[in-house]
């Protein structure tokens, strides 16, 4: 794999517990196979309470939640005001159309960190509780009635390192043929 494009990281988040929005932090560690230290959603296998409740023992394909910060851009001119971290990701990127990635895609977050991409979020209704109205913003149908979810992507690590803002983010892309994302 070759790095076919850049972009920067700014802002990272994490959460201890099951909260919605993550508070920003000057920097977080991620690590190899279980996701972000000091996250409620770290471990092999799911952590979203909804996925336990369904199968414990499914791996954790939600390690890591990154969202590109023109979704935040996007949502503003729409009347909406969300910051980093809001929306429960872990990293917020700018300049890497995150959502046009393909499945498997590895992301090098700054020296260190690797992440592959497994798939797209699936916003849902508590998007709702944190703004009302939010839900229709980040997802929507194409012009052929297709579901388009705007949420973020969903990623596993395999380097462990730290991000900060302002580090760089490489975009490796894997082999062809490529598979779109889906909601992961």
């Amino acid at each position: 794999m070759t790095v076919t494009a850049t972009g920067t990281v700014v802002a990272v988040s994490r959460d201890e517990g099951h909260h919605f929005s993550k508070p920003t932090r000057e920097s977080i560690r991620l690590l190899a196979g279980l996701g972000v230290e000091g996250d409620a959603h770290l471990g092999v296998t799911v952590q979203h309470r909804s996925r336990v409740a369904r199968d414990p023992t499914q791996p954790n394909l939600r390690q890591v939640h990154l969202i590109h910060g023109e979704l935040h851009d996007e949502l503003r001119a729409a009347g909406y005001e969300v910051a980093p971290g809001e929306l429960g990701e872990n990293v917020t990127t700018r300049g890497i159309d995150l959502l046009g990635l393909p499945v498997g895609t590895r992301l090098r977050l700054g020296g260190e960190a690797v992440v592959e991409v497994t798939g797209l979020r699936n916003p849902c209704l508590q998007i709702d509780g944190f703004r009302s109205g939010l839900l229709s913003q980040v997802v929507g149908r194409d012009e052929r009635g297709r579901v388009v979810r705007k949420g973020g992507i969903m990623g596993v690590v395999l380097t462990g390192g730290e991000v900060r803002p302002g580090d760089r983010v490489g975009v490796e892309l894997p082999e062809g043929p490529h598979r779109r994302l889906e909601r992961v």
